[in-house]
C-alpha cells in the first residue's frame, strides 16, 4: 500500500495498515505536516459552532473520538476550556447557549466535570478572563474541550508506523501515478535531497495529499478549497481558550493559549490561488484584529502580531454561500483507474476516517484484519498512570534544572522520550536553558529533534518541530546560532549553515 501526503490523514492511514500487517510506503513532498496539518487551530474538538447547523452526527463523531484520544494520547492531548461570553447584542443568548452546551455535553456522553459546562455570571465572567471589555456582558459558560500540538501528532504517528515496519520518507514528491491497463500500480516518485527517482510499486494507492490532489483531479466539481489564517499574539491573563463571534459577519473564531502565546484565528475564505504558495493576507489580519479588538479592552495592533500562519482545508463542494457554513464532514472517494483519494475530514476525527480508508483497501485486497488503533495507547504515552508519570518527570526535571514551564511541555511534547533529553541535559547542563526566554523551549529539546526526528531542513527543526518562527521574533543573528549548535548533528558545513538560515527568512 503506497500512501501519498504525510499529513494527519496520511500519517494515520499509514499507522493503522502497518498495525494490520499490510506493507506500507507513506511519502510526503515536503516536511512532515509541512502544509494545512500544522496550519490549524491546534484543537481537538468536537465543533460545538456546528451545533447551530444541526450537524449532530459530525459533532458526536468529533466528541467520541476527542473523549478517545485524550484516554489514548494524554501526553499529546489534553484539557482546555472555553470561555463563550455572553453580552447584549450577542448573536446566541443565554438560553440558547444553555441548550446547546447541554446537548453539546449530552453528545459527548456526559463528560466529567472537567469537561462539562458552566455558567458565570457577570461579575464571575469578568474575574475569568479581565482583558475581555464589560461594557453590555450579561455573563457567560466555559465547555470542556482539547488541544494538541498537531505537528508532533503527525510525527508521532510517523514514528509510530515506522516502528510497525512502514517506509516513512519525507521530501520524497510524487512525480506521477503509473497504470498498468488503466489501473493505478505505484508510483513515480522523486528525492527531494538527491534528485534521484524510484518507481513505487503498489497494489493499493491512496491520497491524502488534500489540496494538491485538488488541484489535479481531472474533475475539481467534487472539492471547495478554503483557506484560514492565524495570528500569533502575546499573552493574554488566562490558560483558558475563548469562543467568540465576529461582530462584522458573525463568523466564529478562536483565542487560544499556546506555548506561552495567543493564538488569534481562523479566518474561513475560498482559495483558488497556488497550493504551494500559501500565504498571510493583510485582509486577514486586518480582519481577525477587527474581531478580536470588538472584545478587548486594550486592543492588539499591527505591531502585536508576533507572527502568523496559513494553511488550505479541502471541503467537500457545497452551495453554502461561505466555506465557514460548508460542511466538515469527510468523505472517500475513488478515481477511474482505482486510486483512493479523501475529502474533507478534521484533526479530530482522521483517526477513523483513516480507518476506513485502511478497511477499504484491505478489502480489496483479501485482508480480513480490523482496525488497531481505537484502544491502542499512541507510541510515546508513558506505560504508566499519566499523573503518577507527570509528578515523577517533573521532579526529575527540578533536579535537572529545568524549570516547571519547560518540564510541562516536554512531556507533552515528547511522552516517554522525554528521559532522552533528561540524559543530554545530565551530560550538559547548559542545554536546560530556555533557547527565548519567553517560551517553554530548552536547548537539548531543539539537539534531540535535530538528531532523531528526521529533520531535512532548518525550518524542519525551527517550525514544526519547534515551531520557534511563528512564535518569536528571531533575527538573523539568533537562527544562525541555532543553526551552528546543530551543524554538528545534521553534518553541514558552512556554505549549508548559510543557506538554511537564508531559507528561513522573511
Amino acid at each position: 500500500m503506497l500512501v501519498c501526503g504525510g499529513g494527519i490523514y496520511g500519517a494515520w492511514t499509514a499507522y493503522d495498515a502497518a498495525l494490520r500487517g499490510l506493507k506500507v510506503a507513506l511519502v510526503e513532498q515536503g516536511d512532515w505536516a509541512s502544509a494545512t496539518s500544522s496550519a490549524s487551530s491546534k484543537l481537538i474538538h468536537g465543533g460545538l459552532r456546528y451545533l447551530e447547523t444541526y450537524d449532530f452526527k459530525l459533532v458526536r463523531k468529533a466528541l467520541k473520538e476527542r473523549r478517545l484520544l485524550l484516554q489514548i494520547a494524554p501526553h499529546r492531548v489534553w484539557p482546555l476550556r472555553f470561555g463563550v461570553p455572553v453580552y447584549a447584542d450577542s448573536r446566541n443568548g443565554t438560553l440558547k447557549l444553555k441548550a446547546g452546551l447541554t446537548l453539546y455535553d449530552t453528545l459527548a456522553g456526559f463528560p466529567d466535570g472537567q469537561m462539562r459546562h458552566r455558567h458565570f455570571g457577570r461579575a464571575q465572567f469578568s474575574d475569568h478572563f479581565p482583558f475581555l471589555d464589560e461594557a453590555s456582558l450579561k455573563g457567560g459558560f466555559t465547555y470542556g474541550d482539547a488541544q494538541t500540538d498537531d505537528a508532533r501528532l503527525v510525527l508521532e504517528l510517523v514514528a509510530g508506523a515506522m516502528a510497525q515496519g512502514a517506509v516513512c520518507v519525507n521530501y520524497a514528491k510524487l512525480l506521477a501515478w503509473n497504470e498498468v491497463r488503466g489501473q493505478v500500480c505505484g508510483a513515480t516518485v522523486q528525492d527531494g535531497v538527491s534528485g534521484i527517482t524510484a518507481q513505487v510499486r503498489a497494489r493499493q494507492c491512496v491520497s491524502t495529499a488534500g489540496p494538491w490532489m485538488a488541484a489535479i483531479a481531472p474533475d475539481q466539481a467534487w472539492c471547495r478549497l478554503s483557506r484560514g489564517i492565524h495570528l500569533v499574539m502575546p499573552a493574554l491573563q488566562t490558560g483558558e481558550a475563548i469562543l467568540l463571534t465576529a461582530k462584522q459577519d458573525g463568523r466564529v473564531f478562536f483565542i487560544i493559549p499556546w506555548y506561552g502565546r495567543t493564538l488569534l484565528g481562523t479566518t474561513d475564505t475560498d482559495y483558488r490561488g497556488d497550493v504551494d504558495r500559501v500565504v498571510v493576507e493583510e485582509e486577514d489580519v486586518a480582519y481577525l484584529l477587527a474581531a478580536a479588538n470588538r472584545y478587548l479592552k486594550t486592543g492588539w495592533t499591527r505591531q502585536d502580531v508576533i507572527g502568523s500562519y496559513a494553511g488550505v482545508r479541502v471541503m467537500k463542494q457545497s452551495d453554502a454561500a461561505h466555506p465557514s457554513d460548508a460542511s466538515r464532514d469527510w468523505e472517500l472517494k475513488t478515481t477511474g483507474n482505482g486510486l483512493l483519494y479523501a475529502i474533507g475530514g478534521k484533526l479530530t476525527s482522521a483517526r477513523e476516517d483513516a480507518a476506513v480508508i485502511v478497511d477499504t483497501v484491505c478489502t480489496r485486497s483479501g485482508v480480513a484484519a480490523g482496525c488497531a488503533t481505537g484502544g491502542r495507547d499512541f507510541p510515546w504515552k508513558p506505560p504508566r498512570k499519566f499523573e503518577e508519570w507527570s509528578d515523577q518527570t517533573g521532579a526529575q526535571a527540578q533536579r535537572l534544572g529545568i524549570d516547571a514551564e519547560c518540564a510541562k511541555w516536554l512531556r507533552r511534547r515528547h511522552g516517554v522520550r522525554i528521559e532522552q533529553i533528561y540524559r543530554l541535559v545530565g551530560e550538559a547542563p547548559q542545554l536546560a536553558a530556555r533557547i527565548v526566554p519567553a517560551l517553554p523551549f530548552i536547548h537539548a529539546d531543539l539537539l534531540l529533534c535535530a538528531r532523531d526526528e528526521m529533520v531535512v531542513h532548518l525550518a524542519d527543526l525551527l517550525r514544526r518541530r519547534l515551531p520557534l518562527l511563528i512564535l518569536a521574533r528571531l533575527d538573523t543573528a539568533e537562527v544562525r546560532r541555532l543553526a551552528e549548535l546543530v551543524a554538528p548533528v545534521m553534518g553541514w558545513d558552512e556554505d549549508r549553515i548559510a543557506r538554511e538560515v537564508e531559507a528561513c527568512g522573511p
